[in-house]
């Protein structure tokens, strides 16, 4: 995959990043930790320009948002809750829960799109919820820019700094995203096994 990456990002630059970014934003086994640090190695060596590549990167990123914002905006929460109490046991949740969401993304939903995007999975999947909720789609894009943005900071640093070296920052993210995927079954995993139907 890294060979395909480097090749588009070489042939395309800027458009090819955008492009990237909008595919890895909706499939997140695409990562972002193979794209943006070869950008920002390419920003290194002159053939492109740093800010530029975050330009690029987070409008690829948050153009990739929008279609998971708007599937769950479009599915709403009644229907969530019917599924919820129809499967509650395996999705794990109850309509209560969905309710308590709700109210709580109400009062910190940017704040946790924000966060949210810093996060391997979650980076991609924290969009579906924003919609369900109903979240202004002008504070889910505000958030959302911001938290792109500055991880598409970091990731072009990391490759710029690191210049041919820029592979070592996937080496060192990759461990991130197999801990925050395992930790969302193993809790998933003790809800089925606990749940309890509500009353």
């Amino acid at each position: 995959m890294s060979e395909w990456i480097i090749g588009i990002i070489t042939d395309f630059g800027y458009v090819g990043i955008v492009l990237l970014m909008l595919l890895e934003a909706m499939f997140p086994p695409i990562p972002s930790e193979l794209i943006i640090p070869f950008a920002g190695y390419s920003a290194a060596t002159g053939a492109l320009n740093p800010i530029l590549v975050v330009l690029a990167a987070t409008l690829g990123s948050t153009l990739g948002a929008i279609p998971w914002f708007l599937a769950g905006w479009f599915f709403g929460l009644d229907r969530c809750k019917w599924l919820a109490n129809r499967y509650g046991r395996w999705l794990t949740v109850s309509s209560k829960d969905i309710d308590t969401a709700d109210h709580w993304f109400d009062r910190y939903g940017w704040t946790v799109v924000f966060f949210g995007r810093l996060l391997p999975i979650i980076r991609t999947l924290i969009s579906v919820p924003a919609g369900l909720t109903g979240m202004k789609p002008h504070w889910f894009l505000l958030a959302s820019l911001a938290g792109m943005t500055l991880w598409n900071i970091i990731l072009v640093s990391a490759g710029y700094l690191l210049h041919e070296h820029y592979h070592v920052v996937e080496q060192y993210l990759d461990p991130l995203t197999y801990i925050v995927l395992v930790l969302g079954v193993l809790v998933y995993l003790w809800r089925v096994v606990t749940w309890k139907a509500p009353a």
